[in-house]
Protein backbone atom coordinates (compact mmCIF):
# COMPACT_ATOMS: atom_id res chain seq x y z
CA UNK A 1 0.00 0.00 0.00
CA UNK A 2 1.44 3.44 -1.19
CA UNK A 3 1.22 6.71 0.06
CA UNK A 4 1.83 10.31 -0.21
CA UNK A 5 5.08 11.68 -1.03
CA UNK A 6 6.45 13.39 2.09
CA UNK A 7 7.53 16.50 3.08
CA UNK A 8 10.15 17.37 5.14
CA UNK A 9 8.86 20.25 7.61
CA UNK A 10 11.38 22.53 9.28
CA UNK A 11 10.38 24.66 12.75
CA UNK A 12 7.89 27.07 12.33
CA UNK A 13 5.96 25.07 9.86
CA UNK A 14 2.45 24.12 11.07
CA UNK A 15 1.13 20.52 11.26
CA UNK A 16 -2.57 20.13 11.19
CA UNK A 17 -4.65 17.82 13.91
CA UNK A 18 -8.11 16.43 13.04
CA UNK A 19 -9.63 15.93 16.68
CA UNK A 20 -9.20 17.63 19.47
CA UNK A 21 -9.33 15.18 22.58
CA UNK A 22 -6.23 14.40 24.74
CA UNK A 23 -3.99 12.14 21.89
CA UNK A 24 -4.49 15.77 19.83
CA UNK A 25 -3.45 18.09 23.19
CA UNK A 26 -0.32 15.64 23.38
CA UNK A 27 0.72 15.64 19.73
CA UNK A 28 0.81 19.39 19.89
CA UNK A 29 2.68 19.74 23.10
CA UNK A 30 5.20 17.55 20.89
CA UNK A 31 5.40 19.57 18.60
CA UNK A 32 5.71 22.61 20.47
CA UNK A 33 8.67 21.17 22.12
CA UNK A 34 10.54 20.57 18.10
CA UNK A 35 9.25 24.65 17.14
CA UNK A 36 6.70 22.90 15.30
CA UNK A 37 3.16 24.89 14.91
CA UNK A 38 -0.37 23.01 15.64
CA UNK A 39 -3.48 24.04 14.19
CA UNK A 40 -6.32 21.71 15.53
CA UNK A 41 -9.48 20.90 13.55
CA UNK A 42 -12.78 19.47 15.80
CA UNK A 43 -16.33 20.15 15.97
CA UNK A 44 -16.36 19.91 19.76
CA UNK A 45 -15.79 23.58 21.07
CA UNK A 46 -14.93 21.44 24.82
CA UNK A 47 -11.81 19.81 22.81
CA UNK A 48 -8.63 19.62 25.67
CA UNK A 49 -6.43 20.21 22.81
CA UNK A 50 -7.37 23.44 22.01
CA UNK A 51 -6.13 24.87 25.39
CA UNK A 52 -2.85 24.45 23.90
CA UNK A 53 -2.65 25.75 20.15
CA UNK A 54 -2.89 29.42 19.05
CA UNK A 55 -4.93 27.96 16.00
CA UNK A 56 -8.26 26.16 16.21
CA UNK A 57 -10.84 25.66 13.76
CA UNK A 58 -14.55 24.50 15.72
CA UNK A 59 -16.82 23.20 12.37
CA UNK A 60 -18.21 19.96 11.34
CA UNK A 61 -15.96 17.59 9.45
CA UNK A 62 -18.76 18.02 6.86
CA UNK A 63 -18.14 21.69 6.21
CA UNK A 64 -16.09 21.94 2.93
CA UNK A 65 -15.45 25.37 3.33
CA UNK A 66 -13.75 25.04 6.61
CA UNK A 67 -11.96 22.04 5.78
CA UNK A 68 -10.50 23.99 3.19
CA UNK A 69 -9.65 26.55 5.02
CA UNK A 70 -7.74 24.53 7.41
CA UNK A 71 -5.74 22.77 5.03
CA UNK A 72 -4.47 25.86 3.09
CA UNK A 73 -2.54 27.30 6.41
CA UNK A 74 -1.01 23.58 7.56
CA UNK A 75 2.09 22.12 6.11
CA UNK A 76 0.57 18.62 6.36
CA UNK A 77 -2.14 16.64 8.27
CA UNK A 78 -2.58 13.94 10.99
CA UNK A 79 -5.08 12.81 13.02
CA UNK A 80 -5.61 11.83 16.61
CA UNK A 81 -8.70 9.32 16.13
CA UNK A 82 -9.32 6.85 12.90
CA UNK A 83 -13.03 7.76 12.96
CA UNK A 84 -12.35 10.62 10.20
CA UNK A 85 -15.39 10.82 7.88
CA UNK A 86 -13.93 9.41 4.09
CA UNK A 87 -15.38 12.56 2.21
CA UNK A 88 -13.43 15.17 4.70
CA UNK A 89 -9.94 12.62 4.33
CA UNK A 90 -10.50 13.13 0.34
CA UNK A 91 -11.08 16.97 0.50
CA UNK A 92 -7.83 17.41 2.68
CA UNK A 93 -5.84 14.87 0.63
CA UNK A 94 -6.69 16.94 -2.49
CA UNK A 95 -4.75 19.90 -1.04
CA UNK A 96 -2.53 18.68 1.97
CA UNK A 97 -0.40 15.54 2.82
CA UNK A 98 -2.28 13.75 5.10
CA UNK A 99 0.11 11.63 7.19
CA UNK A 100 -0.75 8.60 7.85
CA UNK A 101 -1.97 8.17 4.24
CA UNK A 102 -6.18 8.34 4.70
CA UNK A 103 -6.63 5.14 2.42
CA UNK A 104 -5.16 2.96 5.31
CA UNK A 105 -8.55 4.23 7.06
CA UNK A 106 -10.62 2.04 4.80
CA UNK A 107 -8.75 -0.65 5.74
CA UNK A 108 -8.81 0.37 9.85
CA UNK A 109 -11.74 1.38 10.35
CA UNK A 110 -13.86 -1.77 9.58
CA UNK A 111 -13.18 -4.41 11.70
CA UNK A 112 -13.77 -7.64 9.13
CA UNK A 113 -11.09 -5.34 6.32
CA UNK A 114 -8.67 -4.82 9.10
CA UNK A 115 -8.85 -8.67 9.92
CA UNK A 116 -8.87 -9.62 6.72
CA UNK A 117 -5.84 -7.54 5.86
CA UNK A 118 -4.04 -9.02 8.55
CA UNK A 119 -4.53 -12.49 7.83
CA UNK A 120 -3.68 -12.05 4.71
CA UNK A 121 -0.19 -11.13 5.77
CA UNK A 122 -0.07 -14.40 7.73
CA UNK A 123 -0.31 -13.25 11.11
CA UNK A 124 -2.79 -15.22 13.54
CA UNK A 125 -6.05 -13.39 14.61
CA UNK A 126 -9.22 -14.64 16.58
CA UNK A 127 -11.53 -17.02 14.46
CA UNK A 128 -14.10 -14.77 13.03
CA UNK A 129 -17.38 -14.62 10.63
CA UNK A 130 -18.73 -11.79 9.02
CA UNK A 131 -22.35 -10.95 10.07
CA UNK A 132 -24.98 -9.19 8.37
CA UNK A 133 -28.25 -10.25 9.91
CA UNK A 134 -29.72 -12.60 12.57
CA UNK A 135 -29.39 -15.51 10.00
CA UNK A 136 -25.91 -15.05 9.52
CA UNK A 137 -24.71 -14.48 13.08
CA UNK A 138 -26.64 -18.05 13.43
CA UNK A 139 -23.98 -19.54 11.09
CA UNK A 140 -20.88 -17.58 12.59
CA UNK A 141 -22.15 -19.19 15.81
CA UNK A 142 -22.63 -22.85 14.56
CA UNK A 143 -18.69 -22.36 12.77
CA UNK A 144 -16.97 -20.40 15.61
CA UNK A 145 -18.75 -21.18 18.79
CA UNK A 146 -19.62 -19.69 21.80
CA UNK A 147 -18.78 -18.02 23.88
CA UNK A 148 -17.82 -15.39 20.98
CA UNK A 149 -17.77 -11.52 20.75
CA UNK A 150 -20.16 -9.82 18.37
CA UNK A 151 -19.31 -6.09 17.21
CA UNK A 152 -20.28 -3.59 15.30
CA UNK A 153 -18.02 -3.14 11.65
CA UNK A 154 -17.36 0.29 12.06
CA UNK A 155 -17.20 3.15 14.98
CA UNK A 156 -16.01 0.76 18.22
CA UNK A 157 -13.88 1.42 21.10
CA UNK A 158 -13.61 1.26 24.85
CA UNK A 159 -16.11 -1.72 24.29
CA UNK A 160 -18.84 0.37 22.66
CA UNK A 161 -20.28 -1.54 19.80
CA UNK A 162 -20.01 -5.01 20.70
CA UNK A 163 -21.38 -7.72 23.06
CA UNK A 164 -20.58 -11.17 24.58
CA UNK A 165 -22.25 -14.00 23.49
CA UNK A 166 -22.64 -17.10 26.01
CA UNK A 167 -24.95 -20.65 25.44
CA UNK A 168 -28.17 -20.21 26.12
CA UNK A 169 -27.86 -16.43 24.95
CA UNK A 170 -30.29 -14.81 22.18
CA UNK A 171 -28.56 -14.59 19.09
CA UNK A 172 -31.59 -12.61 17.49
CA UNK A 173 -31.60 -10.14 21.05
CA UNK A 174 -27.79 -9.61 20.35
CA UNK A 175 -28.51 -8.38 16.92
CA UNK A 176 -31.07 -6.04 17.69
CA UNK A 177 -29.04 -4.75 20.57
CA UNK A 178 -26.23 -4.00 18.45
CA UNK A 179 -28.46 -1.90 15.92
CA UNK A 180 -26.11 -2.22 13.19
CA UNK A 181 -26.65 -4.21 9.60
CA UNK A 182 -22.76 -4.97 9.23
CA UNK A 183 -20.98 -7.18 12.24
CA UNK A 184 -18.69 -9.49 13.21
CA UNK A 185 -18.45 -12.23 15.26
CA UNK A 186 -15.00 -13.29 16.39
CA UNK A 187 -14.29 -15.69 18.57
CA UNK A 188 -13.61 -15.76 22.21
CA UNK A 189 -9.46 -15.97 22.64
CA UNK A 190 -8.91 -17.48 26.07
CA UNK A 191 -5.78 -15.51 26.77
CA UNK A 192 -3.01 -15.62 29.28
CA UNK A 193 -2.84 -11.45 28.26
CA UNK A 194 -3.62 -8.72 27.00
CA UNK A 195 -0.27 -6.81 25.31
CA UNK A 196 0.74 -4.35 22.40
CA UNK A 197 3.59 -3.01 20.35
CA UNK A 198 3.85 0.64 19.79
CA UNK A 199 5.38 1.43 16.32
CA UNK A 200 6.42 4.38 14.45
CA UNK A 201 7.26 4.20 10.78
CA UNK A 202 8.97 6.66 8.60
CA UNK A 203 8.78 7.38 4.90
CA UNK A 204 11.90 5.89 4.33
CA UNK A 205 10.87 2.54 5.70
CA UNK A 206 12.86 2.98 9.08
CA UNK A 207 10.26 1.13 11.77
CA UNK A 208 11.45 1.66 15.62
CA UNK A 209 9.05 -0.28 18.09
CA UNK A 210 9.00 0.63 21.83
CA UNK A 211 9.02 -2.24 24.58
CA UNK A 212 5.86 -5.01 24.05
CA UNK A 213 3.58 -3.65 27.36
CA UNK A 214 0.99 -5.46 28.80
CA UNK A 215 -2.31 -3.73 29.58
CA UNK A 216 -5.08 -4.71 31.89
CA UNK A 217 -9.00 -3.94 31.04
CA UNK A 218 -11.65 -3.00 33.33
CA UNK A 219 -15.28 -2.38 31.95
CA UNK A 220 -13.51 -2.51 28.65
CA UNK A 221 -11.27 0.28 28.91
CA UNK A 222 -7.72 0.72 29.23
CA UNK A 223 -6.67 1.05 33.25
CA UNK A 224 -3.12 -0.06 33.45
CA UNK A 225 -0.33 -0.50 31.46
CA UNK A 226 2.79 -1.99 32.77
CA UNK A 227 6.17 -1.31 30.58
CA UNK A 228 7.73 -4.04 29.77
CA UNK A 229 5.57 -6.61 29.30
CA UNK A 230 6.01 -9.97 31.30
CA UNK A 231 6.91 -11.73 28.22
CA UNK A 232 9.78 -14.38 27.51
CA UNK A 233 11.88 -12.74 24.71
CA UNK A 234 10.60 -14.75 22.17
CA UNK A 235 7.21 -13.86 22.26
CA UNK A 236 8.48 -10.30 22.64
CA UNK A 237 10.58 -10.52 19.52
CA UNK A 238 7.58 -12.05 17.74
CA UNK A 239 5.26 -9.26 18.86
CA UNK A 240 7.41 -6.74 17.14
CA UNK A 241 8.12 -8.04 14.57
CA UNK A 242 4.39 -8.69 13.44
CA UNK A 243 3.73 -4.71 14.31
CA UNK A 244 6.92 -3.99 11.79
CA UNK A 245 4.82 -6.75 9.06
CA UNK A 246 1.82 -4.38 9.38
CA UNK A 247 3.56 -1.30 9.36
CA UNK A 248 5.33 -2.06 6.35
CA UNK A 249 2.05 -3.24 4.81
CA UNK A 250 0.39 -0.35 5.21
CA UNK A 251 3.12 1.75 3.62
CA UNK A 252 2.61 3.44 7.32
CA UNK A 253 3.57 7.29 8.41
CA UNK A 254 3.63 8.03 11.90
CA UNK A 255 2.98 5.78 15.13
CA UNK A 256 0.49 3.24 15.25
CA UNK A 257 -0.46 0.62 17.85
CA UNK A 258 -1.14 -3.07 17.90
CA UNK A 259 -3.21 -4.74 20.26
CA UNK A 260 -2.61 -8.34 20.73
CA UNK A 261 -3.50 -11.49 22.60
CA UNK A 262 -0.87 -13.65 24.14
CA UNK A 263 -2.11 -17.40 24.06
CA UNK A 264 -1.05 -20.37 25.47
CA UNK A 265 -0.19 -23.04 22.67
CA UNK A 266 1.40 -26.39 24.14
CA UNK A 267 4.21 -26.02 26.62
CA UNK A 268 4.65 -21.98 24.96
CA UNK A 269 2.51 -19.55 23.43
CA UNK A 270 1.66 -17.63 20.71
CA UNK A 271 0.41 -14.08 19.64
CA UNK A 272 -2.95 -13.50 18.11
CA UNK A 273 -3.74 -9.41 16.71
CA UNK A 274 -6.79 -7.89 18.10
CA UNK A 275 -6.86 -4.70 17.02
CA UNK A 276 -4.83 -1.87 14.74
CA UNK A 277 -4.71 1.85 15.75
CA UNK A 278 -3.58 4.12 12.88
CA UNK A 279 -2.57 6.49 15.84
CA UNK A 280 -0.69 7.03 18.47
CA UNK A 281 -2.22 4.76 21.20
CA UNK A 282 -3.43 4.93 25.25
CA UNK A 283 -1.70 1.99 25.99
CA UNK A 284 1.75 4.16 24.71
CA UNK A 285 1.04 7.01 27.44
CA UNK A 286 3.90 5.44 29.62
CA UNK A 287 6.46 6.66 27.02
CA UNK A 288 5.62 10.52 28.08
CA UNK A 289 8.09 9.78 31.16
CA UNK A 290 8.91 6.41 30.99
CA UNK A 291 11.33 6.69 27.64
CA UNK A 292 13.79 9.18 26.27
CA UNK A 293 11.69 9.80 23.58
CA UNK A 294 7.79 10.01 23.72
CA UNK A 295 5.33 7.96 21.17
CA UNK A 296 4.23 11.70 20.37
CA UNK A 297 7.30 12.99 19.56
CA UNK A 298 8.00 10.01 17.25
CA UNK A 299 4.93 10.43 15.52
CA UNK A 300 6.16 14.24 15.57
CA UNK A 301 9.07 13.17 13.51
CA UNK A 302 7.84 10.88 11.37
CA UNK A 303 5.01 13.09 9.81
CA UNK A 304 7.63 15.91 9.62
CA UNK A 305 10.67 13.83 7.32
CA UNK A 306 12.60 13.77 10.60
CA UNK A 307 14.94 11.19 11.79
CA UNK A 308 13.08 8.86 14.00
CA UNK A 309 14.52 8.53 17.51
CA UNK A 310 15.73 5.40 18.84
CA UNK A 311 14.31 5.63 22.80
CA UNK A 312 15.67 4.06 25.89
CA UNK A 313 13.47 3.16 28.22
CA UNK A 314 13.94 4.94 31.78
CA UNK A 315 13.13 2.05 34.34
CA UNK A 316 10.35 -0.01 35.02
CA UNK A 317 7.01 1.79 33.90
CA UNK A 318 3.52 1.41 34.78
CA UNK A 319 0.83 3.89 33.82
CA UNK A 320 -2.50 4.13 35.36
CA UNK A 321 -5.59 5.89 33.40
CA UNK A 322 -7.62 8.15 35.16
CA UNK A 323 -11.18 7.37 34.38
CA UNK A 324 -14.17 9.29 35.21
CA UNK A 325 -13.85 10.33 39.16
CA UNK A 326 -11.03 8.83 39.34
CA UNK A 327 -9.47 12.10 38.34
CA UNK A 328 -10.59 13.52 41.88
CA UNK A 329 -7.66 11.59 42.89
CA UNK A 330 -5.24 13.99 41.36
CA UNK A 331 -3.87 15.55 44.52
CA UNK A 332 -2.91 11.91 46.36
CA UNK A 333 -1.30 10.80 42.69
CA UNK A 334 0.88 14.14 43.69
CA UNK A 335 2.42 12.65 46.39
CA UNK A 336 3.23 9.18 44.89
CA UNK A 337 7.71 9.19 44.60
CA UNK A 338 8.62 8.50 40.80
CA UNK A 339 4.47 9.53 39.52
CA UNK A 340 3.80 11.84 36.98
CA UNK A 341 0.25 13.23 36.44
CA UNK A 342 -1.15 14.69 33.33
CA UNK A 343 -4.74 16.01 33.39
CA UNK A 344 -6.68 16.51 30.11
CA UNK A 345 -8.08 19.41 30.96
CA UNK A 346 -12.02 17.87 30.06
CA UNK A 347 -14.85 19.69 32.35
CA UNK A 348 -16.85 16.92 33.31
CA UNK A 349 -15.88 13.60 34.74
CA UNK A 350 -18.41 11.42 33.11
CA UNK A 351 -18.03 7.19 33.93
CA UNK A 352 -15.70 5.98 31.36
CA UNK A 353 -14.27 8.99 30.28
CA UNK A 354 -10.09 9.52 30.17
CA UNK A 355 -9.66 12.59 32.26
CA UNK A 356 -6.33 11.60 32.81
CA UNK A 357 -3.45 9.58 33.02
CA UNK A 358 -0.45 8.75 35.63
CA UNK A 359 3.06 7.17 35.19
CA UNK A 360 5.13 5.48 37.51
CA UNK A 361 9.02 5.10 36.72
CA UNK A 362 11.20 2.80 39.15
CA UNK A 363 14.69 1.94 38.25
CA UNK A 364 15.63 -1.57 37.02
CA UNK A 365 18.92 -2.94 34.89
CA UNK A 366 17.10 -3.22 31.72
CA UNK A 367 16.92 -0.09 29.14
CA UNK A 368 15.88 -1.82 25.75
CA UNK A 369 13.73 0.30 23.76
Amino acid sequence: MSGPTQKVLKPGDTIGILGGGQLGRMLALAAARLGLRCHVFSPDPDSPAFDVVQNATCAEYADVEALEMFAADVDVITYEFENVPASAALVLAARTPVLPDYKILETTQDRLAEKDFVSKLGIGTAGYADVTSPQTLRAAIAKLGLPAVLKTRRFGYDGKGQTILREGDDPEAAWQRLETRAAILEAFVPFEREVSVIAARGADGQVVCYDVTENEHRDHILKVSHAPAPVSDAIAEEARRIATSIADALGYVGVLGVEMFVVPDGSGARVLVNEVAPRVHNSGHWTLDGASVSQFEQHIRAIAGWPLAQPLRHGTVTMTNLIGHDVDDYAEWLTVPGATVHLYGKRTALPGRKMGHVTVVEADTSHKT
